[in-house]
């Protein structure tokens, strides 16, 4: 074996960075929970970033050096004040069992590639139906990220709802989903990939909370018919990703068995209530949804990615994809699901459940019961204490963890000044928090999802915004 290869697989080596690896991490999870890093993000420009990093393509420096730039470098998610987009801060066992999978690569096509993380997968699946209200019928599985786990249940719509097979003969039908104006991009995303053009995604107004209005439903079913389009599903929100609202998943539900349409759940971030008897109620109507997407790498302190997609009926994840690949599977009809490539996107896939599993192993279900809650209430009592500050107001009040508001001055133009709020904040790097924009508005926006986060970091958010104010130059420099 040449000399660098040899280097590249010493074991000796490997422990020796990997001991100095996981101390070096164990110092940066407590000193950032603490506070004690500082910028939460230490923002430079994509520019300047790029040559901060350029390749080295001659080798000769120490894994620990590139450890070390990396983690003083990156976005902190581990620090209280980290308060901005849907990404879990994973806990720590998670880590460990993503360096396991990560070394034992097991691709997880076909079963003799990932035999341990096909039967856990297969057995998550089955165990976690319950929650969402089904039963034993039911089947699932995991995959990259919520954009491809709704666009494989949109797959599974079209398989399922359209005559003759689009998926072997191709389609000249005008087809469309309708869904919130408020759901993710990925959902237009899906039904642009799917050759369905503009329109193909029928979006259906919100009231003034952001939830769907259910009673424009068959208003919207019907123009579409008049112009030749045929719906085949309806998808609700549970939440949507600007507001963090629940649409009435059971009113849509009744309407969808009304009219035989699919009825898919985009639960990615919040279907986590389902493990939480306080919340759960949000979910009702869940039971009769056809499929739902639930990403643990969100609320469920897991890694991304970490995607759950699951059928209320098994069969419909096996319908979606249909071809043949005798190299990997010699019976081609089998609903076989121990070979995942028959039903994901992907062929190799990582052993994602690995990290999921081992929190289970550890802490059982309770741990995500008590961090759903904990990040919901926590989200409410920001709003109410919003609600009681001069000068600030929500957008709505919020549902669990995700908070929309902004700051009014009677002498200064309220988008202008938030966005110039936001543009600060990042600059300076103190907290981290995002914008979104509702109904031609802008307003502040915090994911209430580290751990560490408390009602005194969010005073000091607002204090800080206020104090930011206060030095504001005004609309004309």
């Amino acid at each position: 074996m040449n000399n660098l290869i040899e280097q590249a697989y010493d074991p000796e080596a490997f422990r020796k960075n990997g001991h100095a690896l996981i101390d070096q991490l164990a110092d940066y999870i407590q000193a950032g929970s603490q506070g004690l890093i500082q910028p939460v993000l230490p923002w430079v420009t994509p520019e300047e970033q790029v040559k901060r990093w350029p390749v080295h393509p001659k080798g000769g420096k120490e894994a620990h050096t590139f450890f070390t730039d990396v983690l003083k470098d990156s976005h902190h998610l581990h620090h209280p004040q980290y308060m901005g987009h849907q990404v879990a801060v994973p806990a720590p066992s998670t880590i460990l069992a993503g360096m396991l999978g990560k070394l034992l690569n097991n691709g997880m096509a076909i079963y003799e590639m990932g035999p341990v993380p096909s039967a856990l997968e297969y057995n998550l699946a089955r165990w976690i139906a319950p929650y969402f209200g089904w039963d034993e019928s039911s089947s699932g599985f995991l995959t990259s990220g919520g954009t491809l786990a709704n666009l494989t249940a949109l797959l599974a719509a079209r398989k399922k709802q359209v005559s003759p097979d689009s998926w072997k003969e191709g389609t000249s039908q005008k087809l469309a989903i309708m869904v919130s104006e408020q759901a993710h991009y990925c959902v237009d995303r899906a039904v642009r990939i799917m050759g369905w053009g503009s329109d193909g995604i029928i979006k259906i107004p919100t009231d003034e909370q952001f939830r769907m209005r259910i009673e424009l439903l068959p208003q919207y079913l019907e123009e579409a018919q008049q112009n030749g389009i045929q719906v085949i599903a309806i998808i609700g929100s549970a939440c949507t990703t600007s507001t963090g609202t629940y649409d009435d998943l059971s009113s849509i539900a009744s309407f969808c068995q009304k009219n035989e349409l699919w009825f898919h759940v985009d639960g990615a971030h919040g279907a986590c209530v389902a493990f939480s008897k306080q919340y759960q109620h949000y979910l009702k109507g869940l039971e009769k949804a056809d499929s739902l997407v639930m990403d643990f790498h969100k609320m469920l302190l897991v890694p991304a990615l970490a995607t759950g997609l699951f059928f209320r009926t098994a069969s419909d994840s096996f319908a979606t994809f249909s071809q043949e690949a005798y190299y990997l599977w010699s019976k081609n009809q089998d609903q076989e699901w121990h070979n995942f490539a028959k039903r994901t996107f992907e062929c190799t896939k990582t052993m994602m459940v690995l990290q999921i599993q081992v929190l289970l192993e550890q802490y059982g279900v309770e741990l995500w019961q008590q961090f759903v809650d904990r990040c919901y209430q926590l989200g409410q009592r920001f709003g109410a204490f919003l609600q009681e500050r001069p000068h600030w107001e929500l957008a709505v009040p919020p549902d669990g963890n995700i908070v929309c508001f902004r700051l009014r001055i009677e002498q200064h133009d309220t988008e202008q000044l938030n966005r110039w709020l936001r543009e600060r904040t990042l600059e300076e790097g103190r907290f981290y928090i995002v914008q979104t924009v509702l109904r031609g508005e802008t307003y502040l926006r915090v994911t209430l999802i580290s751990p560490y986060t408390e009602m005194s970091h969010l005073r000091d958010l607002i204090e800080y915004l206020e104090g930011l104010a206060a030095t504001y130059p005004g609309e004309d420099t």
